[in-house]
């Protein structure tokens, strides 16, 4: 199993996705966490949907998945949350020890709000 994982999911807004990116990181459950606006066509209860979402694309380490996996249904509106787990099988080797050392550490706040 590869070290290094990104966990995918959508929100049916900024707000509420940018509160769990927020957690994900300050946790130190992730090093990085992207907000992507998307439209997601998809079957849902026998019906087809078409909604504007933010998908967050979440960097960390494979082993975190189940934690992360708990925090994402704890803040989540959806019934059925998307929460997919990609390994990372390659990959610049100075960004993937960054993703490998800032879990379980605590480092100063960045700005840029």
């Amino acid at each position: 199993m590869t070290n290094y994982t990104i966990i995918t999911t959508t929100y049916p807004d900024k707000i509420a996705a940018k509160h769990t990116a927020k957690l994900l990181v300050e946790q130190r459950l992730a090093a990085c966490v992207q907000l992507l606006p998307i439209e997601s066509i998809y079957s849902w209860q026998g019906e087809i949907c078409d909604e504007n979402e933010v998908m967050l694309l979440i960097k960390s380490r494979a082993d975190l998945f189940d934690k992360i996996a708990v925090l994402i249904k704890e803040n989540h509106t959806y019934e059925v949350p998307e929460i997919v787990q990609i390994p990372i099988t390659g990959g610049s080797a100075a960004y993937l020890g960054w993703i490998g050392e800032w879990a379980g550490e605590r480092i100063g706040k960045c700005t840029g709000d």
